[in-house]
């Protein structure tokens, strides 16, 4: 086992009497300070010692020790340590979670996270003990707040709160996306600031924290605005559909079909693009799609009906997105938003996020999945960057002129 690891655990439960004075458990564990302990010296030192470890702990740290057939258990997110914990799930606790007495509001809240997201009761209990409070999952509570902040300025900037893309000022702002600014690139991504009235925020927000937060504070911030961004960054380019038509159904034109606002800017190379949803379609799409590879093995109460639901709100409102964007129903002085960037998030999630979810406590460098999709997203991102710098001279795009 990792001594940074044990280390914390035994700081976290140990008496400080039990470590005071000459050397400690570890340095006799590992004189040589290799950074591992065996396997079989830890199990003997478990069970001669009197620790006050909490049992449950204490039987998934000798169910680790026992489970490795090397003799030794790496950090987390590796394939050994995963390994570990799958051979030695016979000597975890065997009572379920849901049966855990005597938890606080914030516990009874890890365990509702616990079940709605992980679909392995090893995974779940694993996570429910090893879980801390801090940090906590800012990078989604960020992103919301930012968005709102940003709603709220314009909002009362242009005294308008629902479709706010039909006034003259709106598309003037240096975070939207539009195809005649093409070349600032922060834009590619700014624009998931900017929505185009309060019904797309309240829908974006509402599922950032409902769906983003528990996501968050089970795969960690790198992974989950890693897979956010890739769903933003992917709606703007719009690329997906038309590279298919030209080039074929490759893998590549597959994966370079949808990616958010690059996406976009391929598909629907007039529209601008605002709002959150190639993000937030990347996430509920990763986790809808874990939830049904997973089916059996999920305990989420009603999660037919709740699947039911979060389908048919996602398709409404990409459906309200198609009528805004084909038949605006106010008068407007250019074309208005673009809906591909939904489709662009939902593919990433499909693809690259499922990657991610299905991947708890592994390594993603170790995973052969990993480095095919993230070469496709890189394919994409290259020729979306080609066509943003040759395609609409090639081609004699019209688009509108920038505000």
């Amino acid at each position: 086992m990792d001594r940074s690891s044990l280390l914390q655990l035994i700081q976290e439960q140990a008496h400080p009497q039990a470590l005071a004075g000459g050397p400690t458990p570890l340095q006799q564990l590992d004189p040589e300070n290799t950074g591992f302990i065996g396997a079989d010296t830890f199990t003997g030192l478990v069970h001669s010692h009197e620790l006050p470890l909490d049992p449950a702990k204490l039987d998934m740290l000798v169910a680790l020790a026992q489970s490795n057939d090397r003799g030794q258990i790496s950090s987390k997110r590796s394939s050994s340590f995963k390994r570990a914990i799958t051979n030695g799930q016979r000597a975890l606790p065997q009572d379920g979670l849901l049966d855990e007495p005597g938890l606080g509001v914030y516990k009874r809240f890890v365990r509702y996270v616990a079940y709605e997201i992980l679909p392995r009761e090893v995974d779940r209990h694993w996570y429910f003990y090893r879980h801390r409070s801090c940090p906590p999952p800012v990078f989604m509570a960020s992103v919301t707040l930012a968005q709102i902040i940003v709603f709220l300025c314009y909002g009362a900037r242009l005294n308008k709160w629902v479709l706010q893309t039909y006034h003259p000022e709106y598309m003037k702002s240096p975070l939207v996306y539009h195809p005649g600014h093409r070349a600032r690139a922060w834009r590619f991504l700014t624009y998931m600031f900017m929505h185009v009235g309060l019904e797309q925020l309240g829908f974006n927000a509402l599922l950032q924290l409902m769906i983003g937060v528990p996501l968050e504070m089970v795969h960690g911030l790198l992974r989950i605005s890693l897979l956010y961004l890739a769903g933003v960054l992917a709606g703007e380019a719009g690329v997906y559909p038309l590279a298919t038509s030209l080039v074929g159904l490759t893998l590549t034109a597959v994966h370079l079909l949808y990616t958010g606002s690059l996406t976009v800017s391929i598909t629907d190379m007039r529209a601008p693009v605002v709002g959150g949803s190639g993000g937030v379609y990347a996430l509920c799409s990763a986790h809808l799609a874990n939830v049904v590879m997973n089916w059996a093995g999920m305990r989420c109460p009603y999660k037919l009906l709740r699947m039911v639901l979060a389908l048919v709100c996602m398709s409404s409102e990409v459906g309200r997105a198609v009528w805004l964007r084909f038949s605006p129903p106010l008068p407007a002085s250019g074309p208005q938003p673009s809906f591909m960037a939904h489709l662009a998030g939902a593919v990433v999630g499909v693809s690259m996020g499922l990657t991610i979810l299905r991947s708890y406590e592994e390594r993603l460098r170790d995973q052969c999945g990993w480095w095919v999709v993230l070469l496709a997203y890189g394919t994409f991102l290259l020729f979306a960057i080609f066509w943003n710098v040759f395609a609409y001279d090639m081609l004699g795009a019209q688009i509108p002129p920038p505000p």
